[in-house]
């Protein structure tokens, strides 16, 4: 009895393990080599002297606006080989980087201008364990293992941080 129980919770970890390693592989991902000490991207900025990192936290479309608004302004104004720009959504604020987003178009562009969008994998986890199923991203979201460790990791390595 004790050993099936057992077994039906390893083989219980596996599936969710499985399915979620599934879902996950269609966005570029960082969950297996994220290092807090040296972080990696998915757009390369190797002349860039200034970096800003942008939290999404809300369900809120006017802050995904304001958001996005304010990292074109940054590129506008500074320049794509000057800047580095990377926006973290996580809890709440995932739903921007939903592919049914109202701002998918704008965030496929902002995307092609070197932008980066991080997806928090620990929202999207919790979001599969309410709905069953994982969410489906817009193709331009890159997951990272937990949107709040990224933010911190981009401050450690001189990213300037705003919350609009």
């Amino acid at each position: 009895m004790v050993y099936q129980t057992i077994a039906r919770r390893v083989a219980g970890v596996a599936l969710v393990s499985l399915l979620l390693s599934g879902a996950a592989s269609a966005n570029p991902s960082m969950l297996g080599d994220f290092n807090f000490n040296h972080p990696i991207f998915i757009h390369a900025h190797p002349f860039a002297r200034l970096r800003l990192v942008i939290q999404v936290s809300e369900a809120n479309p006017a802050r995904w606006v304001l958001a996005l608004n304010s990292a074109q302004n940054v590129l506008d104004y500074l320049g794509a080989q000057r800047v580095q720009i990377v926006i973290v959504a996580y809890g709440p604020g995932l739903l921007m980087l939903l592919a049914h987003s109202p701002d998918a178009k704008r965030i496929s562009s902002m995307n092609d201008e070197g932008i980066e969008f991080d997806a928090c994998h620990n929202t999207m986890e919790g979001m599969f364990h309410a709905t069953g199923h994982m969410p489906v991203l817009l193709p331009q979201a890159v997951i990272v293992p937990a949107g709040v460790v990224r933010i911190m990791q981009l401050e450690s390595h001189g990213f300037n941080y705003i919350k609009p």
